[in-house]
């Protein structure tokens, strides 16, 4: 018997560790993304990819905040689900965790063909700070993990082709100002689930365009793509063309075959198909393929030395298996963004399933075998159909509402007037956060803050920076118009509108604090731990409540003034500041690193090991941050404590 495709509502319990607030400051510093290169490895490349390497890399997350208010204390919590179903897989989707699909099981021979995290830990991997492994995750937005990693999206019931239901999932991706949908559906007794993706710009101007679909498999397997050769990247940040799958004396196509961290992407040759395969040792695994469109295709892989075990670890439970990720992009590295024309989009359709051939033999071979054997399961055409027979439902209204998202892209389409069939993005989603946009909007002013919470999140697009030039000259305009021309690169009138808020503003900490990082990065360190001295003293003595939100603030900025100050050598200065965090802040692992900072630069060395030997962890550690290690290096002089290694390349 032939069961229809379903939709429903599910709840997943898993132990979970808390998202907690977002970091209230407007992250002004420059992007530390680990996925550059030297410009001497451009020399090589073919002159397409060096062009789109150095094609609009992102430099600043504006206007999204930083994630890292989570720690790692795990308890069992519910997490809203929807599962799209037929006789023959069902896949379990987390809206309102970036659309993961956490689970696709192979309901006739009960395989689970992805690694499933049993445990929701975030980490500080997407490009603002929280994610976490596991599934499928949809990267849209600049090279790195999407900022919509923990982030609720819009969710519904479609119309798809042939009468079946499609579970449609969208968002407005706010790095690059776009609109983005992904529908998945089951036809029924397929084996196969259908992802159409499709990326828009609705604007009058070109903008980049960035997608990885990233799948996340047991690392216990072998990687099959039909390359020879691919363009290596490890966390020393070179790239270069290596032959696949076996160099340096290792076959890498066996993820636990590199010894650290790496990419792998694979220079699949024009007028291949597209695909890449994970088989476990029996033969059994998952296969990825798509349209044309997605060319590109990746193996990460964490390595076999202690850092990578130790991360592997920090994602997940102790005891649990480790994974690697298989993934498909636009363009044939993850370093490269591509132009998208105005008022255009791009789509494609991706199929993942159960995939069965023997992973073992000589390269060539194995792949020749292995792309046959797909051929006759899932034929290049039936692929190009499913596309051709979704393409007509993109635009098709949603039936039934199942998730919502943010008010962010109810926000712009109001603004610009936008048409977006299929994926609507309703008034009604609009909230606090956008409140004062509507009214710049509406009125041409932005209302001044009562002060009884911190500053709202800052727009940057060029539209908004626009209307706040124009406005009146408020100081709390000012301050969100800084941000806005520090953003655009105009770093000298950043600095003088916030000059120019600081005599009137009720609130002076934010703009101190704007003032301090201008200088920082100026190169004037006095200066700058001076500002940040002074903005924290004012907002000792602002701060209304010892609630989560102020919390929150005393906490980033005390962070970043200690930081500035032990940077000058000011010791004192930092240890005050320390002195007056609250006491549950100076608890935190991250913290606890801070102290042990100060203590080392007091003298006093055997209390900073003190704070090593009572062990902490950093829940917010960022993906290839060697502070820990360097900080030990100058306390002990020994060994790095295995508790402590995430390195992620050679020393």
């Amino acid at each position: 018997m032939v069961i229809v495709t379903t939709i429903r509502r599910e709840v997943l319990t898993l132990p979970a560790a808390d998202l907690g607030p977002d970091n209230p400051l407007p992250a002004l510093r420059p992007l530390d993304e680990m996925h550059r290169i030297d410009d001497r490895d451009k020399e090589d490349l073919p002159r397409d990819m060096a062009r789109q390497i150095g094609y609009a890399p992102l430099t600043s997350l504006l206007p999204v905040r930083v994630r890292d208010g989570y720690g790692r204390d795990r308890a069992p919590r519910r997490l809203d689900a929807l599962v799209i179903e037929n006789d023959r897989l069902r896949a379990t989707v987390l809206p309102g965790l970036g659309g993961r699909i956490v689970s696709l099981l192979h309901k006739p021979t009960g395989r689970e063909l992805l690694y499933r995290n049993p445990v929701f830990q975030p980490a500080n991997f997407a490009l603002n700070g929280a994610w976490y492994s596991g599934g499928i995750e949809w990267n849209i937005g600049a090279t790195g993990h999407t900022t919509l990693s923990c982030a609720p999206l819009h969710a519904a019931r479609v119309p798809g082709p042939d009468g079946t239901d499609m579970l449609r999932l969208w968002e407005w991706e706010r790095l690059r100002d776009l609109p983005f949908q992904v529908d998945l559906w089951l036809p029924e007794g397929s084996d196969f689930l259908y992802v159409g993706v499709r990326v828009r710009n609705p604007h009058e101007r070109p903008l980049p365009t960035y997608w990885w679909s990233n799948i996340a498999v047991p690392e216990e397997c072998r990687v099959l793509a039909p390359a020879s050769e691919a363009y290596h990247f490890g966390y020393e940040r070179r790239l270069r063309r290596v032959p696949v799958p076996a160099y340096d004396g290792a076959d890498r196509s066996h993820p636990l075959g590199s010894p650290y961290a790496a990419d792998y992407f694979y220079d699949v040759p024009e007028g291949r198909r597209r695909w890449i395969a994970a088989l476990d040792e029996s033969g059994h695994g998952l296969v990825q393929t798509s349209t044309d469109v997605l060319r590109g295709r990746k193996l990460f892989v964490w390595g076999h030395l202690p850092g990578g075990r130790r991360w592997q670890q920090w994602l997940t439970e102790p005891g649990t298996g480790g994974y690697c990720e298989i993934q498909a992009g636009l363009v044939r590295t993850q370093l490269e963004h591509v132009r998208l024309p105005e008022e255009s989009e791009v789509s494609w359709l991706e199929a993942y399933g159960p995939f069965d051939a023997d992973p073992e033999g000589e390269w060539d071979a194995v792949v020749d075998r292995a792309e046959a054997h797909l051929a006759a399961v899932l034929p290049p055409a039936e692929v190009d159909s499913a596309y051709a027979a979704w393409l007509p439902n993109a635009d098709a209204e949603p039936a039934e509402t199942l998730a919502v998202g943010s008010g962010w892209g109810a926000l712009e389409v109001l603004r610009g007037g936008f048409k977006l069939p299929g994926t609507p993005f309703a008034q009604a989603t609009l909230g606090k956060e956008q409140e004062p946009w509507l009214a710049l909007l509406h009125t041409g002013a932005l209302p001044e803050p009562g002060g009884e919470r911190p500053p709202g999140e800052s727009l940057v697009a060029p539209h908004w920076r626009d209307m706040l030039e124009t406005a009146p000259a408020r100081p709390h305009t000012e301050y969100h118009l800084g941000v806005a021309q520090w953003h655009a690169g105009d770093r000298a009138q950043a600095v003088r509108s916030w000059e120019r808020a600081l005599p009137l503003a009720p609130s002076r900490w934010p703009l101190l604090r704007c003032l301090a990082v201008a200088d920082r990065e100026g190169g004037h360190g006095e200066r700058a731990a001076e500002r940040y001295a002074e903005a924290f003293d004012d907002l000792c003595r602002e701060r209304r409540d010892t609630g989560p939100e102020w919390t929150a603030v005393g906490a980033a900025l005390g962070r970043e003034a200690i930081e500035a100050l032990l940077a000058a050598g000011r010791t004192d200065a930092a240890r005050a500041v320390w002195e007056r965090l609250h006491p549950g802040t100076r608890e935190l692992g991250r913290f606890r690193l801070t102290e042990a900072a100060l203590l080392l630069a007091e003298g006093r060395t055997n209390e900073a090991r003190g704070v090593f030997d009572a062990g902490f962890e950093v829940a917010d550690l960022r993906e290839g941050d060697e502070v820990i290690g360097r900080l030990w290096a100058r306390i002990a002089g020994e060994p790095l404590p295995q508790r402590y290694d995430f390195r992620m390349r050679p020393s």
